[in-house]
C-alpha cells in the first residue's frame, strides 16, 4: 500500500484532453498551506504552465495545490495560453475554496496545441465530484505520455519529534535532458519546513538527480519539479536533522530519475557513465554529457556492441583538458582501453554476457585531476525512432 504523508488528497480524471479510455487530469490537494518550491526547464521556450507557476511562487511562497494535465502542452501557445493557464488555476481554486495563486500548475503533451477550456471545466467539475482522495497512484497515471509505466515512490524518515514521508510522482520517456528533463515531478512531505529551507532541498535534489539523467539529450519546455511541504505532521527537524532530511529527499528523487531513464522510449538499457580525474567538475560533466548523448555510443549499448572507439572518440571532442595517454575506459568493469591503446584481450567474448543485462557501467578516468561527474542515459534504439516518427499521428 501507498504510505502518502497525512494532509493530502490525491483526485484525478479523465477530462480527454487528447487520450480515450485513462485518466487525464490530476490534482495534488494539501489541507492547510504547505511551503511550496520548485525548479523549472532552462528552455528558452518555456511553457505556459512553467511561467505561472514561476509567477505564483514569487507571489506567495505557500500553496494549496498541484496541478498536472497530460496530452497538451500549452507551451509556445503566446499570451492566449498563460490566459488560458490562468483560467484553468481559477476554475480549480472556485471549485475547492483555494485562491488562484496557492495552485502551481504543470502540463505535458504536444507543443503547440491550444487549451480546450471545455474539457478542462468537465475535468475539474469531475475532480471536485470525486470521493475518493487517497488515489496517489492514479495521479500518477494521469500525468503520463508516452511512459510505459507510472514513477511514484515514498519513504518514511524517523526524527526527533516523530516520522515524516516523502512521496515523489515523476513522469518522462522522451524528450529527456533536464537542465534543472519531458519530464515532470512532484514531491509531497508532511514535514514543517520554512519555504526558504524547502526550496534549498527541492533545488538540490533536482541538481543530483534529475539533473543527471539524460534519454535523447533534448530539453523539455514543460520540465518542472515542484514540491509541497505541509507541516501535517508539527513535526519540524532539529538542525541536525536537516542533513538526514537532505539525503532522504535526495535518494527519492535519485530513485525517481532511474525510473526515468529505465522507461526511456524504446529503451532496453539504463548505462550509467561515471567520469573521474578530470581537471574539475565542469570538465567531468562536459565529458560525461558529450558521450551520453552520442548517438553512436547510444546505438552500441543497444547492440550490445563493446564499440570503446566510440566513446574515446566523443572525448576527443567534449573539451575536457586532459592527455589522450592518461584515459582509461572500463565497460561493464573490464578495462579495454588505457595508454592510447586498446587493452589486449577478447573483449566481444568477454563482455557478451555482461552487455546482455539491462545496466551498463562505463567508467572513463581522464587522469588529470579531482574531477568527477556521473550521469545517467539510455541505449538508443529503433523503437526510439518510430515513437516519435509517430508521436503526433
Amino acid at each position: 500500500m501507498i504510505r502518502a504523508p497525512s494532509g493530502f488528497s490525491f483526485l484525478s480524471t479523465q477530462a480527454g484532453f487528447r487520450y480515450t479510455g485513462r485518466k487525464d487530469l490530476g490534482l495534488i490537494l494539501s489541507q492547510v498551506p504547505a511551503a511550496a518550491a520548485g525548479v523549472f526547464t532552462t528552455n528558452r521556450f518555456q511553457a505556459a504552465p512553467v511561467l505561472v507557476s514561476k509567477e505564483h511562487l514569487q507571489t506567495i511562497n505557500w500553496a494549496r495545490a498541484l496541478l498536472v494535465n497530460a496530452g497538451q502542452a500549452n507551451a509556445c501557445t503566446g499570451e492566449d495560453g498563460l490566459q488560458v493557464c490562468r483560467r484553468t488555476c481559477e476554475l480549480t481554486a472556485r471549485a475547492f475554496g483555494l485562491r488562484p495563486e496557492e495552485i502551481l500548475p504543470a502540463s505535458t503533451g504536444v507543443i503547440g496545441q491550444g487549451m480546450d477550456l471545455s474539457a478542462w471545466e468537465r475535468g475539474v467539475t469531475a475532480l471536485a465530484g470525486n470521493t475518493d482522495g487517497n488515489d496517489p497512484l492514479g495521479v500518477a497515471r494521469s500525468m503520463l505520455t508516452t511512459d510505459t509505466f507510472p514513477k511514484i515512490l515514498w519513504r518514511e524518515v524517523p526524527l526527533a519529534g516523530g516520522t515524516v514521508r516523502f512521496l515523489g510522482l515523476a513522469k518522462g520517456s522522451g524528450m529527456i535532458c533536464p537542465h534543472m528533463a519531458t519530464m515532470l515531478a512532484f514531491i509531497c512531505s508532511d514535514v514543517r519546513l520554512q519555504p526558504e529551507t524547502w526550496q534549498e532541498m527541492i533545488a538540490q535534489g533536482a541538481e543530483k538527480s534529475f539533473n543527471r539523467i539524460s534519454v535523447d539529450g533534448d530539453t523539455s519546455t514543460n520540465d518542472c519539479l515542484l514540491g509541497l511541504a505541509n507541516g501535517h505532521t508539527g513535526v519540524s527537524p532539529e538542525d541536525s536533522e536537516l542533513p538526514v532530511l537532505d539525503r532522504e529527499l535526495t535518494e527519492l528523487c535519485r530513485e525517481l530519475a532511474y525510473l526515468i531513464v529505465q522507461d526511456a522510449e524504446g529503451g532496453t538499457k539504463v548505462v550509467r557513465i561515471r567520469v573521474s580525474g578530470a581537471r574539475d567538475t565542469s570538465q567531468a560533466e562536459a565529458a560525461a554529457r558529450t558521450v551520453a548523448h552520442s548517438p553512436l555510443v547510444k546505438t552500441a549499448m543497444f547492440g550490445r556492441d563493446p564499440n570503446w572507439g566510440r566513446i574515446v572518440a566523443a572525448l576527443g571532442r567534449c573539451g575536457a583538458e586532459y592527455e589522450p595517454s592518461r584515459v582509461r575506459v572500463s565497460i561493464a568493469g573490464r578495462e579495454v582501453f588505457a595508454g592510447g591503446t586498446p587493452v589486449a584481450a577478447d573483449i566481444d567474448s568477454l563482455l557478451a554476457p555482461y552487455l546482455a543485462r539491462q545496466e551498463i557501467p562505463v567508467a572513463i578516468c581522464l587522469g588529470q585531476g579531482p574531477g568527477e561527474y556521473e550521469l545517467l542515459t539510455s541505449d538508443l534504439s529503433v523503437d526510439y525512432v518510430r515513437i516519435n516518427a509517430e508521436y503526433r499521428s
